[in-house]
């Protein structure tokens, strides 16, 4: 009994470790995607101010400056 006991408890702590290891890299990762997401935003901006007949519908289309 006292030897399944600790197998159990090896086994509970190689689970926490896991777990602990899985947190980190959710972690990780939830940082990468925030900046992708602002580099995104930046990017999505600047192609607006560059490009915006291509990017916006007609009717947000700014009228050229001759009208």
């Amino acid at each position: 009994m006292e030897q399944r006991i600790i197998e159990l408890e090896m086994h509970y702590m190689q689970q926490e470790v896991t777990i602990q290891e899985l947190n980190e890299i959710v972690c990780r990762q939830e940082l990468i995607l925030e900046q992708l997401r602002r580099d995104f935003a930046t990017l999505k901006e600047q192609f607006m101010v560059m490009s915006p007949s291509v990017s916006r519908d007609s009717d947000q289309e700014e009228p050229p400056p001759h009208y």
